[in-house]
């Protein structure tokens, strides 16, 4: 039976794995902590596990490590007919494809518009190019499953020759999740894909919502970068232009500099001035810290807000579905996100919502609330399964 080897470069860890094409996980883990000395290495292996701590820590070096625990299997090994990539920005992209000179030039183009993830997914594709010449390697991106956003909601209201000439539009991001989100709640709401309208919310150190109709994303938080739209652990979200115009001259710092600011010094962290972990600003705000409790508030508050903005273009949805690290671990939030919606018709069980369990909306209760992990790596695998099944 073959199999895809998958690897998800993010900006601070790499999630890896060997799937077959019954949807199997032969080999499967993550290096987390990435370009740090607290970089380590979980596996698992049918029942086996692993933890092992890395002296070198770059992602290259990471890489290395992931491709030597295969080649320590060599059934495994055998299996692989292609190498499957997770690509944060596909710019206008549709679809996955076989990754060729022409592509990765494509894809160095639009580093910029994700510079804390591209380069080191194109990385990534490099290096495995290297491992294995001979495989065909497919790069599936993040913002393709919201190239069905329409005009309205895609352009921003400025002039329109930027669109034309330079493609400065919301293109949207974790759009494998919210994919592979969509066909999880259509089975729990007993749906085909295209019957349903559901409000996805990926909730992680990037967070994002997306509104779902009919299988097709119309509207989503993030923008033309990543930094648009909820607040996240480091990232603003949103924020008046004027604003960052405003304190770059104050602070006498240029755009790139405040780019970084929004990017990696705010959110949780820049709010709470404890962490963009939100595990240690809960226990801060446990022990009295008002900032810790303002953060809380504010990212939950944001994030009601936007699900609030999707009865626009979707009515009353089917389903509201949380995932993600914090989506699917953080009973606090799922909790005062829902009661902000109360008025809007979301109710919860809160006996349900703490044992994080599947549906935690009362029966027969619309919108259904939904807990559902993410699996962004099965998606690359499929998709890497149909384009080399004609080669």
């Amino acid at each position: 039976m073959s199999s895809v080897f998958v690897l998800n470069c993010g900006s601070s860890s790499i999630k890896f794995q060997v799937i077959n094409s019954s949807d199997q996980v032969l080999l499967g883990g993550i290096a987390e902590n990435i370009q740090t000395e607290r970089c380590c290495l979980h596996w698992q292996m049918g029942k086996k596990k692993g933890l092992e701590k890395l002296k070198r820590f770059d992602y290259q070096e990471v890489i290395g490590q992931i491709v030597t625990l295969i080649k320590k299997s060599p059934k495994i090994e055998k299996t692989v007919v292609a190498v499957g990539h997770r690509i944060v920005h596909g710019g206008e992209v549709t679809q996955s494809v076989i990754v060729d000179e022409k592509v990765l030039g494509e894809m160095y183009t639009l580093q910029h518009l994700a510079p804390l993830h591209n380069s080191i997914n194109i990385l990534g594709i490099a290096v495995m190019q290297e491992l294995y010449p001979e495989l065909p390697h497919v790069a599936v991106f993040d913002t393709s499953f919201h190239q069905t956003l329409p005009k309205h909601a895609h352009l921003y209201a400025i002039p329109y020759v930027y669109y034309k000439e330079h493609k400065v539009r919301r293109y949207g991001f974790h759009g494998l999740s919210h994919r592979y989100i969509t066909e999880e709640a259509a089975k729990a709401l007993g749906k085909r894909v295209q019957e349903c309208s559901i409000v996805s919310a990926h909730l992680g150190n990037g967070c994002s919502v997306c509104a779902i109709l009919n299988g097709q994303s119309v509207d989503t938080s993030m923008g033309f970068t990543p930094l648009e739209g909820l607040m996240m652990g480091k990232r603003s979200g949103d924020i008046d232009p004027a604003a960052v115009a405003f304190l770059s001259d104050k602070l006498d710092i240029s755009a790139k500099k405040m780019v970084l600011m929004l990017n990696q010094m705010s959110g949780l962290l820049g709010v709470s001035c404890v962490s963009a972990d939100l595990r240690l600003v809960k226990k801060a705000a446990e022990e009295g810290d008002k900032l810790a409790v303002l953060a809380i508030e504010m990212f939950c508050y944001r994030l009601a807000k936007y699900i609030a903005s999707y009865f626009v273009p979707l009515g009353l949805p089917d389903a509201l579905v949380f995932t993600g690290g914090i989506g699917e671990n953080a009973p606090f939030v799922r909790s005062r996100v829902v009661e902000w919606l109360r008025p809007m018709g979301f109710e919860i069980e809160e006996k349900l919502n703490q044992k994080s369990a599947k549906q935690i909306s009362p029966k027969g209760h619309l919108p259904q609330i939904f807990i559902f992990p993410t699996n962004e790596e099965l998606l690359i695998a499929k998709d890497a399964f149909a384009l080399v099944e004609g080669l």
